[in-house]
């Protein structure tokens, strides 16, 4: 027995009645005080949030930071205590400032997720209400319809043409039909016929559900708890992965040469190790996990400003990445309030009766709410009074059609309405204006006409129909030998600003493709409409034909992609991104959920079904392509930001290091000791943190821009080399000056390296000449702060502690001076940079 008190993996073999009494619960639900007492002893499958501790100890764990611990050991063994407890103080501010920054993005995250909720229809005290999936326990009863979430593993009580998509448990990405009956308790999971699991979703019908488990003790839990899934690694992650295994090899170089050569001079041991070990930390970018999390935060919630709720931070990054947005029109590109234009008869005029029987099958069918069948229903109301509703085939992606069964003036009618041509394959025959009944195939060059003619006006036709069915039961196979009745004629006009949205994401370098069901002229009609000149246009039907490379290529070459079918929106994505593109995803529907996954980052809308809100990473509380421009934008600004520090870090860390290790070889002292090198490395991180506020110029944002490892080798090596010229500059003044003087040495240098540190985040920050790219305030009170404390560090108590001696008189304007004429110096390399290394 599990937990819930039913016989584990038995629930689909047990007779109804009897697995309801094993639940306590009846097909009215439970109570809402028995449903909460449950809840407070129900085992959750909550989402894998890390625990503060846990949070904490990752700061620590690193590689650097143990030997951070080792330097600050081998500290207190020799009897260096100073250096022992600042480098202690170094390791607890690095590892707390990390720990802050990355709780505070998790919260922001927490915060904003809490706006868009999924949830659940349940039956509580005898009435439907919506519960959060979270809340759902077992026993409770579960009303299901297209597009739902499936809230627990539960047993079928009732359904109508159920499907529901299990491929994340079974794989087979073909809806499965659900009923119900008892099975035999060793059914194999893939035919378990009346049974719904946790992480599945409807994609037709309706129906109704007793929950039999919940969290752990459904099979996806069970799945869960057995196994670590880790998502894909994203375009960021995978960045910032190159990017250390980069700086590894570059440190592991750096440190084994010097190592070896001090030893080879016979230099003192254990300052040597204490030295290298220094080396090593200052070329790592330590802040970098808090740079990037305050700056991903930051950006979150300047998004959510914009109205676009980000659910996975790093998909900031994929989303300033983006180069093409495949969309469906509706909603984006047209108003996507879809109005009835006109019903039409068999001739073309304006019909009641066709206007009525649609207005039947719209108002009595309980399935999946649709705009169409609003619409329609907003258009006119008609008195249902004496109607009563007998039977209904829901709507599915396959059929295309939604037929209701009603009994009206003493007959029993089947009304069914869908794709025009999806409902013509289904009739024989046709009604006239006068009521006549006439052959369809005499009238079938003259609807096809009219069809097409209202396509190419933009419009979207369905077709209606009837017949008599006179059984207790109607199934799919029902739909046949029916009379067709007409035309029902919607509008979805363009937005106002269409064109001018699609000129702006143009102008940021995203290409937009439409992905429609729509027809070719429907589809051909708005593009027209919103400025897209002479699209290139393929339909569902072309992509049947086309093999792997033919259709990498039209996917890259097309602009409309109409008349598809929903499996085979996942295939152009993959195509495209197979083309080199970083696309982004745009979809509400059901429909869209594989889509949604395929894509580098999938968007929804908050008024979207569960299954989509749920696979997409951004979620728009807005449907209109403006908000998602301005979420772009807000993309790109965290993701220069991040690249900011990224830039600093290589430039600096990497020249200071290099002329750190040059200068240990010919100096008879240490050019600084550890302590004082890992003070430099903290003074010049401390106000990078101010770049997750730092102004962005135009031109950053303007383009996709993505990691590449070899820009930023190039980057590292052309500005580090250059930084150490002015290093080398820096001794040689010093010991031209003050000779061989090592407390002055080192003070004289500590002042100049932070100096400089400050200059070149200033000066990487912006393609500019950087006094015309003015930074943040916040950036540029961080670097005045840092630059005051830097230049009074030795007159006080702790530059002694230090072994700072008060500057000689000429020691400050040197210093200023050389990082002066660096801040020129770095300029011209940024400019030749840009115009030859740069591409």
């Amino acid at each position: 027995m599990t937990a819930n008190g039913v016989a584990e993996g038995s629930f689909w073999s047990i007779e109804t009645d009897r697995l309801l009494e094993q639940l306590e619960t009846t097909e009215q639900g439970l109570t809402q005080s028995a449903a909460e007492e449950r809840l407070a002893r129900s085992p959750r499958l909550r989402p894998r949030r890390r625990a503060v501790w846990h949070l904490l100890w990752e700061q620590f764990k690193s590689p650097i930071i143990l030997l951070l611990c080792c330097s600050a050991i081998l500290s207190f063994a020799t009897d260096d205590a100073t250096t022992g407890w600042i480098i202690l103080v170094i390791l607890l501010a690095s590892g707390f400032l990390g720990f802050w920054q990355e709780l505070s993005a998790a919260d922001a995250v927490a915060k904003l997720m809490a706006v868009i909720e999924t949830k659940a229809t349940v039956i509580r005290d005898g009435r439907e209400q919506e519960e959060p999936l979270d809340r759902i326990v077992r026993g409770d009863i579960v009303r299901l319809r297209a597009g739902d979430l499936i809230p627990g593993d539960c047993r079928l009580l009732s359904s109508r043409d159920l499907f529901l998509n299990e491929a994340v448990l079974t794989g087979e990405s073909f809806p499965a039909e659900k009923s119900v009956s008892v099975l035999p308790s060793e059914t194999p999971l893939g035919r378990r016929v009346n049974a719904l699991y946790l992480g599945t979703h409807v994609v037709s019908g309706f129906g109704s559900a007793v929950v039999a488990a919940t969290g752990g003790d459904t099979e996806f839990g069970k799945i869960s708890e057995r196994l670590e899934h880790r998502p894909p690694e994203s375009g960021f992650e995978r960045g910032l992965r190159q990017f250390g295994q980069l700086l590894i090899k570059v440190v592991l170089v750096l440190v084994t040469i010097v190592f070896a050569v001090h030893i080879a001079l016979k230099r003192d041991v254990i300052e040597t190790l204490q030295f290298v070990l220094s080396l090593a930390v200052g070329m790592t970018p330590q802040l970098l996990p808090a740079i990037t999390s305050v700056v991903l935060a930051a950006g979150a919630k300047s998004m959510a400003r914009q109205q676009v709720i980000v659910k996975k931070l790093l998909a900031i990054e994929n989303l300033g990445s983006m180069t093409v947005l495949c969309s469906d029109k509706t909603g984006t590109l047209t108003e996507g309030v879809i109005h009835l234009h006109e019903a039409l008869d068999l001739h073309g005029l304006a019909s009641d009766r066709v206007l009525r029987h649609a207005y039947f099958n719209a108002f009595f069918q309980t399935g999946f709410a649709n705009p169409i069948d609003r619409a329609i229903c907003e258009r006119h109301a008609f008195d249902t009074t004496g109607i009563q509703k007998l039977d209904e085939i829901p709507y599915d992606f396959i059929r295309k059609r939604l037929s209701v069964r009603i009994a009206l003036e003493g007959q029993r009618l089947l009304i069914t309405k869908g794709a025009l041509a999806n409902v013509l394959e289904c009739c024989t025959r046709a009604e006239t204006p006068t009521g006549e009944i006439v052959d369809l195939a005499s009238q079938r060059a003259a609807i096809d006409r009219r069809f097409s003619e209202m396509s190419d006006q933009g419009y979207r036709v369905l077709g209606l129909a009837q017949r008599t069915a006179e059984a207790a039961h109607v199934s799919k196979a029902d739909e046949c030998d029916m009379t067709f009745l007409g035309l029902l004629v919607f509008a979805d006009p363009p937005k106002a600003d269409a064109k001018e949205t699609l000129q702006q994401l143009r102008d940021l370098g995203i290409a937009l493709k439409i992905i429609t069901g729509d027809n070719r002229a429907v589809a051909a009609s708005i593009s027209h409409r919103v400025g897209i000149e002479s699209p290139t246009i393929v339909t569902g039907s072309d992509l049947r034909t086309l093999s792997e490379d033919a259709l990498r290529q039209r996917a890259h070459e097309a602009d409309v992609f109409a008349e598809v079918e929903p499996n085979q929106k996942e295939q152009i994505i993959i195509a495209l991104q197979h083309a080199g593109h970083v696309v982004g995803y745009l979809g509400d529907g059901i429909n869209d959920a594989s889509a949604l996954h395929a894509a580098d980052v999938g968007i929804s809308v908050a008024s979207a079904v569960d299954v989509a809100r749920e696979a997409a990473e951004i979620v728009l509380l807005k449907q209109d392509l403006g908000v998602l421009v301005q979420g772009v934008r807000e993309g790109r600004r965290t993701f220069a930001n991040t690249l900011k520090y990224v830039f600093f870090a290589v430039s600096a860390n990497f020249g200071y290091m290099f002329s750190m290790a040059c200068a240990s070889l010919f100096l008879p002292f240490l050019p600084l000791l550890p302590a004082q090198i890992l003070l430099v490395n903290l003074l010049a991180d401390f106000p990078a943190m101010a770049l997750a506020t730092d102004s962005v110029d135009p031109e950053q944002i303007q383009r996709p821009r993505r990691w590449d490892p070899s820009f930023i080798a190039r980057f590292m090596m052309s500005f580090g080399f250059t930084s150490s010229v002015f290093d080398f500059l820096t001794f040689g003044t010093l010991l031209l000056v003050y000779g061989k003087n090592e407390e002055t040495f080192h003070t004289g240098w500590f002042i100049e390296s932070v100096l400089t540190g400050l200059m070149i985040m200033l000066v990487v920050r912006t393609q500019r000449p950087f006094f015309f790219s003015l930074p943040g305030k916040l950036l540029m009170f961080a670097c005045t702060v840092i630059a005051i404390v830097t230049v009074l560090l030795p007159y006080s108590p702790l530059g002694a502690s230090l072994e700072f001696v008060r500057p000689p008189a000429l020691l400050l304007p040197l210093a200023v001076g050389i990082t002066l004429l660096y801040g020129v110096g770095m300029e011209v390399v940024k400019r030749l940079f840009n115009r030859y290394l740069a591409a």
